[in-house]
């Protein structure tokens, strides 16, 4: 009995996303993704297999295609039944004459799928289930006011009539009976919504598209119904048409359409030329009431061809206030005229690129889809990378999973010279130029190709970055910042290691002038060794205090500590007031702070041979507690 229950609740209820746990193929994901929601229907004319849904017998998915292509079916009719309800209205004969069979076959295929839909399953919205049991679409289908309009807007009224009393009705109550057939133009609406969401119909030519046919079911609409008014009114002769043709009514169906649609067309355009205008007073308030809607429908079409033409050329307008914005900055500021084309360079990739740039693109997706989609595109470059050659998998896919792409033009600087360090980049595509300054000139001492690293040096060492780096032509870089690289480190212990490693062969393959270029490179290999053993013993006494839950705050001051990286500064031999004058104000000497001030001295006396009293920051005020001093400050021993 338990089991025939559960089977019984499964059936009801199936979930529409069956496969999402686990990795599927592309078409799987694409079964999954159309099931998510009614208002998220897979794109029309899709492909969706109905039988990935393990529904009740005789139960239809509302996404298998051979009833989405029923569907379209029913809209081809309903556009007719949009048509004919008016038309027949005005002109009372043809709907019992010649579109009476039309009518009866298209109300027919309606009924078919009234009946269609007692057995095609729906989502709950509350639940985001596929209910496919037919008790509950029923209840759903009939208590809803769906059902009543489909019926009364199938139901074949003349035929009805003539049924019950051997002749079709003559009057005119059978014509507004008719008119219940608009109600399936729901259909159409529903269809352009789809057409608007589907990427692979062009948004301005489907908009464009329904705006035509908002248009013409107006001007269809109202020529049929004044038609109508004339035709009942008393003095024929009185009337829009009758007053141009006495004898409209013996004339030809077609003839007085035309007219009718000419008069309808005039008015909605508001030409209005006055060789057709109202006659009685029943003509002049409708033609009252047809104006003011038009206007309504007037302001409604233009503005939205307005928005469909301005948002096609939204990125235009927007490139060029970029650009005069740009050309008004450098020139209030007098700027160099290659800096004002770097910028101007740099704008425009950034719009021709746009499609490109990872931000905008990933900023809505969620984190697991922005990591894949990383992996996919940067992981390879980033394990050809100096660097990260021989760490973990896991390292390598949390480093690209913080890395943000970028793009450069020609000439633009990636990296200036003695900028604080805050990012390293490694390059995908392109070339660049590694510069520095020398005697008021640039050198070119180097140059890097894709999976090349640049500003790791500024990175690791904590340092300004020793050179400026130059695009030579379109590069496509992958940065990540100092503050993530080395989050991501810190747990990883042997992958920091290895990295370590990586970097000090790196530097011991640099040619002499590269090496050069970089100050006091022995004491800042030394540093590098020096803080890498201490965030490990940092990391050890973090594992030990997690053990011992009862260590006191003293104890776990002291840890904190340890495991901190010890502050550099540069010390110097004379006061801060003859820096310009000394050449020892540029050398200097690169020591390791210590706990005291006296330590400190000592070392200034070891180091630069020369015994002080006091410490000067580079500003002239004395030092009184170590606590105060910052990394790479310069200090002044007198």
């Amino acid at each position: 009995m338990a089991t025939t229950t559960t089977t019984t609740m499964v059936s009801e209820t199936r979930s529409p996303m069956p496969l999402l746990t686990r990795r599927a193929s592309s078409r799987d994901m694409m079964k999954n993704l159309a099931s998510v929601s009614s208002s998220l229907l897979p794109a029309f004319g899709t492909n969706i297999d109905g039988g990935y849904l393990q529904l009740k017998k005789y139960i239809i998915a509302p996404y298998d295609r051979r009833y989405r292509w029923w569907q379209m079916f029913l809209v081809v009719l309903v556009i007719y039944s949009a048509w004919a309800s008016p038309f027949e209205l005005a002109f009372k004969q043809v709907s019992i004459g010649a579109l009476l069979p039309v009518d009866l076959v298209v109300d027919a295929f309606f009924a078919f799928d009234i009946i269609l839909t007692f057995f095609v399953a729906y989502l709950d919205k509350s639940t985001y289930l596929l209910v496919d049991d037919p008790k509950k679409i029923a209840k759903r289908y009939i208590t809803k006011l769906w059902f009543f309009m489909d019926v009364a807007s199938t139901l074949p009224f003349q035929l009805i009539y003539k049924i019950f009393t051997g002749s079709l009705p003559r009057g005119d109550s059978y014509g507004f009976l008719n008119l219940l057939r608009l109600w399936r133009l729901r259909r159409v609406g529903k269809l352009f919504e789809r057409l608007e969401k589907d990427t692979r119909f062009s948004y301005f030519w489907t908009r464009f598209s329904k705006l035509v046919c908002v248009t013409l079911f107006v001007v269809h609409s109202a020529g049929c119904f004044l038609f109508w008014l004339a035709v009942h009114y008393e003095n024929k002769q009185k009337t829009w048409i009758g007053s141009i043709l006495p004898d409209f009514e013996q004339r030809s169906i077609g003839l007085c359409y035309t007219y009718s649609i000419y008069w309808s067309i005039t008015t909605l355009t508001t030409v209005g030329y006055g060789d057709i205008h109202a006659e009685n007073t029943r003509e002049k308030i409708f033609n009252i009431f047809y104006m003011i809607f038009n206007i309504g429908l007037t302001s409604y079409l233009i503005g939205n061809m307005t928005n469909l033409v301005v948002h096609s050329a939204t990125r235009t307008f927007a490139m060029r206030d970029a650009m005069h914005n740009i050309l008004r900055y450098a020139s209030k500021n007098r700027l160099p005229e290659s800096l004002k084309e770097q910028m101007i360079a740099h704008m425009q990739l950034k719009f021709k690129t746009v499609e490109l740039k990872q931000d905008e693109v990933l900023e809505d997706l969620p984190k697991a889809i922005r990591s894949s989609i990383s992996q996919h595109l940067f992981k390879t470059t980033v394990e050809k990378a100096y660097l990260f050659k021989g760490v973990t998998e896991d390292f390598i896919a949390q480093l690209v999973s913080e890395m943000k792409a970028e793009y450069f033009p020609p000439k633009v600087d990636i990296i200036i010279q003695n900028e604080m360090p805050t990012d390293m980049y490694v390059l995908v595509s392109g070339a660049v130029d590694l510069l520095t300054y020398k005697d008021g000139s640039e050198q070119v001492i180097s140059k890097a190709g894709p999976t090349d690293m640049a500003g790791e040096i500024g990175v690791l060492f904590n340092i300004p970055q020793p050179f400026t780096v130059r695009s030579r032509r379109l590069s496509q870089v992958i940065r990540i910042s100092h503050h993530h690289f080395k989050q991501i480190a810190q747990p990883h212990v042997e992958d920091g290691m290895t990295a370590i490693s990586n970097f000090k062969q790196h530097l011991k393959g640099l040619k002499k002038e590269l090496l050069d270029e970089i100050p006091f490179i022995s004491e800042l290999l030394g540093d590098l060794n020096i803080e890498h053993h201490l965030s490990q013993e940092g990391q050890l006494n973090q594992e030990t205090s997690t053990l011992d839950s009862n260590r006191d705050a003293n104890l776990e001051g002291t840890a904190s500590a340890n495991s901190s990286l010890p502050v550099r500064v540069v010390i110097h031999a004379h006061h801060p007031i003859e820096a310009g004058t000394k050449e020892d104000s540029i050398q200097g000497k690169l020591v390791h702070l210590p706990e005291t001030i006296e330590e400190l001295l000592r070392l200034a006396e070891k180091k630069l041979n020369i015994k002080g009293s006091k410490i000067l920051t580079a500003n002239g005020s004395e030092v009184e507690e170590l606590a105060a001093i910052r990394d790479n400050d310069h200090l002044f021993i007198c």
